[in-house]
C-alpha cells in the first residue's frame, strides 16, 4: 500500500510539473513569440511607380507578427500604406496562421483590407471556396475577396480554368460580390486569357517601371515584392491601385 501512495504522489507531483511547463510554454507563445518586434526603416527601400495615388501591401503569416498601428503610421515623403491584402486560406482545408490576428489588427488600424485564398489547382475549387467562406467574414468597408491563382499543379488549362470558375461562382455568391483575381503576367497568358476578363485583374510583374505589361485592364498592381514597412521584420510585396479615391472607395463592400 504504501508503494502505491507513493506512485501516486510521484504522479500527481510529475503532472503538475508537464501542467505548469505547459502553462508556461503558451504564456510565452502568446505574451512574446506573437508579439510584433519593434522595427523601424528609413524609408519603404524600393522604387515606387509614380501616378499612383494609392498604395498597399500584402502579407500572410511569412511576415511574422505585425504592429500594424506602425505601419499605418508610416509615411515615406508623400506615400502611405492605404490597403493590404491578407492571406486567409490555401487549398482545401490550410488556414494562414496569421490571418485572425492580421484581419482584427489591420481593421483596428483603419487599414482597408482584403481576404485572399492560395488556390491549389489540381484540387476541387468548390471545396476550397468552402474553406475560404467558412474562415473569411466580409464587412462594409472591406475589399472583395481574391483568387490567388499563380501555379498548374500539373492540372491542365482545361481542369484549371473550371475549378477556378467553380471558386468565383461560389465565392461571388457567398458575398455579392465579384471576386478579384490575382496572377502574375505569364500565367494569366498561358492559362486565364480570354475565359476571365470580366473579372477585377491584380497583376505581379516585377522591374517595370510605370506599369504591368499585360494586354487588359487591371486593377491592382504587385510591383515589387522586396518593400520595407514600419512594424513588419520581414520583406513585403508592395502594390498599387489603378484610380483615384473615389474609384477605390466604390470597391469596397456596401
Amino acid at each position: 500500500m504504501a508503494k502505491k501512495k507513493t506512485t501516486v504522489v510521484k504522479i500527481i507531483i510529475v503532472s503538475v510539473i508537464y501542467l505548469s511547463a505547459a502553462s508556461i510554454a503558451v504564456f510565452l507563445i502568446t505574451n512574446y513569440v506573437n508579439q510584433p518586434k519593434f522595427v523601424r526603416y528609413p524609408a519603404f527601400g524600393i522604387p515606387i511607380p509614380v501616378n499612383y495615388a494609392i498604395h498597399g501591401i500584402d502579407v500572410s503569416r511569412h511576415q511574422a507578427a505585425i504592429d500594424w498601428d506602425d505601419v499605418s503610421a508610416m509615411q515615406d515623403k508623400n506615400i502611405r500604406i492605404g490597403f493590404t491584402f491578407i492571406k486567409a486560406t490555401e487549398g482545401i482545408s490550410n488556414v494562414d496562421a496569421a490571418f485572425r490576428r492580421n484581419w482584427l489588427k489591420a481593421k483596428e488600424a483603419k487599414i482597408p483590407r482584403g481576404a485572399y485564398h492560395f488556390f491549389i489547382s489540381s484540387k476541387s475549387g468548390k471545396a476550397q471556396a468552402e474553406n475560404f467562406i467558412q474562415i473569411v467574414t466580409l464587412e462594409k468597408g472591406d475589399m472583395p475577396p481574391v483568387l490567388d491563382i499563380e501555379q498548374a499543379n500539373g492540372a491542365s488549362a482545361e481542369d484549371i480554368q473550371q475549378r477556378a470558375k467553380d471558386w468565383l461562382v461560389m465565392v461571388e455568391k457567398r458575398y455579392k460580390i465579384k471576386p478579384v483575381i490575382y496572377t502574375n503576367v505569364d500565367f494569366y497568358n498561358n492559362f486565364l486569357a480570354g475565359k476571365f476578363d470580366d473579372y477585377p485583374l491584380w497583376v505581379a510583374h516585377y522591374l517595370v517601371q510605370d506599369k504591368p505589361r499585360i494586354k487588359r485592364n487591371w486593377l491592382f498592381w504587385q510591383h515589387n515584392e522586396s518593400g520595407r514597412v514600419n512594424g513588419i521584420d520581414a520583406y513585403v510585396d508592395f502594390n498599387v491601385f489603378n484610380g483615384d479615391s473615389t474609384d477605390f472607395k466604390n470597391l469596397l463592400m456596401k
